[in-house]
């Protein structure tokens, strides 16, 4: 499988740059999380890859092959990219295995059907071939779009917010399966979405994006444990801020801690970004008085307060304080990252 790859695509609307020269690679048998809130070009950029507009500079190619340039585009339904969205978009007139031999019309009608049913299998699927859109979950009609867009064994799958529209008890289960299919099916993969969470725990890669440009890509891991600037460490998972400035020995004070900047200078007025799990319990830590505790799913969430500062902390259950009890509190330099103030 060849892989596909924006190389400093760009597209406008009149004076708004919607992408900005971004170049990024779809590896084959991963899944590549695009991340950004609204307005950061993301679906877009996914249009961009799927021929559905034009690029108004730089190539998206498939291999060695160019299917977007300046001054050409091949069309989106001869590029066999497959395509879901949030939307299902099922033909509510077909059945779940009329629907997914919908995009087979090439095999003669029995092979197709056939084929159909294969991949409703591999969804998870068989006893429901029969049913039409308005007789399935919103879960099942996801796996049968799934199952349509995978069966023409395409050349890449582009995926935009596709369970975002689902009930929380169903999303993981349903984006599990679904990912475990996609990357067993050896071709490149893109899930857009705004969601930090799923972008980490879904994709192999992780690509950040804000105001039409690629600001940071990587392994979630990577991304998650260096990332290039402040905005990019808030986008990814709840931060403490705190503002401070570098002294002589190379240190900057917080309220629970002091912290080692071996990138800028004595005098440097810094923001530091604190992760939630990074603010930990320590019996000889800063002291801190515990306000207010909350479950936050496996986890407890714990409001802490030190003088006129607040901060928040991710504990195990077992080591849950008690509300107004003064509890010794540290700063785990691997979850604290320094920037320069109002900037990176």
């Amino acid at each position: 499988m060849d892989r596909l790859e924006a190389v400093d695509v760009s597209r406008s609307y009149g004076d708004d740059t919607v992408v900005d020269a971004v170049s990024l690679a779809l590896v084959p048998g991963e899944v590549t999380a695009l991340l950004g809130g609204s307005g950061a070009g993301k679906s877009t950029l996914l249009r961009l890859l799927a021929g559905l507009e034009p690029v108004d500079a730089g190539e998206v190619r498939l291999g060695e092959q160019v299917l977007s340039s300046r001054h050409k585009t091949v069309p989106a339904e001869k590029r066999h990219i497959g395509l879901i969205f949030q939307d299902f978009a099922l033909f509510p007139h077909l059945t779940a295995a009329e629907n997914v031999a919908f995009g087979l019309a090439h095999l003669e009608k029995g092979v197709a059907r056939q084929e159909a049913e294969i991949w409703l299998d591999r969804l998870g699927l068989s006893a429901r071939a029969g049913a039409y859109p308005h007789q399935l979950s919103g879960g099942e009609q996801q796996r049968v779009s799934i199952a349509r867009a995978l069966a023409p064994k395409p050349t890449a799958i582009l995926m935009d917010e596709p369970f975002s529209g689902l009930d929380p008890a169903l999303r993981e289960s349903v984006r599990d399966s679904a990912l475990e299919i996609i990357r067993a099916a050896r071709i490149p993969a893109l899930l857009v979405t705004h969601d930090a969470h799923e972008a980490m725990i879904s994709a192999d890669r992780l690509a950040v994006m804000r105001a039409g440009r690629v600001v940071q890509a990587g392994s979630p891991e990577e991304v998650y444990g260096a990332p290039v600037d402040l905005q990019t460490a808030a986008a990814l998972g709840r931060i403490n801020l705190f503002r401070g400035q570098v002294n002589e020995a190379g240190q900057v004070a917080t309220p629970f801690g002091t912290l080692k900047s071996a990138t800028f200078p004595a005098g440097t007025e810094v923001d530091i970004a604190v992760r939630e799990e990074a603010i930990i319990l320590s019996p000889g830590g800063i002291p801190a008085r515990v306000e207010a505790v909350a479950r936050a799913g496996a986890l407890v969430r714990l409001t802490l307060s030190s003088g006129d500062f607040r901060a928040f902390a991710l504990v195990s259950p077992t080591d849950r304080p008690d509300i107004g009890v003064e509890a010794g509190v540290s700063i785990d330099p691997a979850g604290a990252f320094i920037f320069r103030a109002g900037g990176s």
